[in-house]
C-alpha cells in the first residue's frame, strides 16, 4: 500500500498516473493549499520543503519519497516497470525526466503566475516565461518526430512526469500552432486510462475561478 499525500496540480498528477500505471495500491490524502496544510508540522515530518507530492510505502517499512521526479524513479524501480533495464535506454530516461524536472515544469509553472495569478501584470515576465515554454516544446516536439515516445519508442516515466504540464499548455498561454509532432503524443497519452483516471485523483476543488485565483495569488505573493 502506497500513501499518496497531493493535490490536484501537474506535478500531483505526475504520481496518481504512474500509480495507475503500474497497478499499485494506494490511498489517496489531500492537502489543503487554502488552509496551508502543506506547510503544517505534520507534513512538515513527510516532505521538509513542504511541497506535493510525496509517497509513503508501507510495504516497505514505511519508507517516505518526496519530490515527484524521486518518487517515478523509486516506483519504477520497486515495480519494475516504464523504466528500461539496459543502462543506455535507462538513461535517457532519466535524461528526459530531468529535462521535465529542471524546464518543462518550472518555466510554465512560471508562466502561469504571471499570466493569470500575479497581482499586477508584468509583459516582460510573462513574455520570458512563455517564449521559454514555447521553445521546450519546440525541443519535445524534435524529438517526438523521429520517436514515438520522448526517451524513444516506449512509453516511459519521463512522458508521464511531461504529459500532465503540456495538457495544460493553454492556462499558461503557450501556442501549440505548428507541433504536430508533440500534439500527436498529446492526444495519444489523453487516451490512456491511466491518465484519464489520474488527472481527476484527487478531483479538482469546487470553486469559482475567482475563488481559486485569489488562493493562488495568496500563495504566490508570500
Amino acid at each position: 500500500m502506497i500513501d499518496l499525500y497531493t493535490a490536484a496540480t501537474p506535478n500531483g498528477f505526475k504520481i496518481s498516473i504512474a500509480l495507475e500505471e503500474m497497478g499499485l495500491e494506494y490511498r489517496v490524502h489531500r492537502l489543503d493549499f487554502s488552509t496551508n496544510e502543506q506547510k503544517q508540522p505534520e507534513f512538515l515530518a513527510i516532505n521538509p520543503n513542504g511541497r506535493i507530492p510525496a509517497i509513503i510505502d508501507r510495504d516497505n517499512e514505511d519508507f517516505v519519497v518526496f519530490e515527484s521526479g524521486a518518487i517515478l524513479l523509486y516506483l519504477a524501480e520497486k515495480t519494475g516497470k516504464l523504466l528500461p533495464a539496459d543502462p543506455k535506454k535507462r538513461s535517457q530516461v532519466i535524461q528526459w525526466l530531468m529535462f521535465q524536472m529542471s524546464g518543462v515544469g518550472p518555466m510554465m509553472g512560471q508562466a502561469n503566475v504571471f499570466f493569470r495569478y500575479f497581482p499586477e501584470k508584468i509583459p516582460a515576465a510573462i513574455d520570458r516565461y512563455q517564449k521559454e515554454g514555447r521553445r521546450l516544446f519546440e525541443v519535445m516536439n524534435t524529438q517526438l518526430a523521429t520517436h514515438h515516445y520522448l526517451a524513444g519508442d516506449e512509453y516511459t516515466i519521463a512522458d508521464i512526469a511531461t504529459w500532465p504540464w503540456v495538457r495544460i499548455h493553454e492556462w499558461s498561454g503557450i501556442n501549440m500552432e505548428g507541433l504536430t509532432h508533440l500534439q500527436r503524443w498529446l492526444d495519444e497519452l489523453a487516451l490512456r486510462p491511466a491518465c484519464q483516471k489520474g488527472i481527476v485523483t484527487p478531483p479538482p476543488v469546487e470553486m469559482s475561478d475567482e475563488e481559486r485565483a485569489k488562493q493562488i495569488q495568496k500563495m504566490v505573493t508570500k
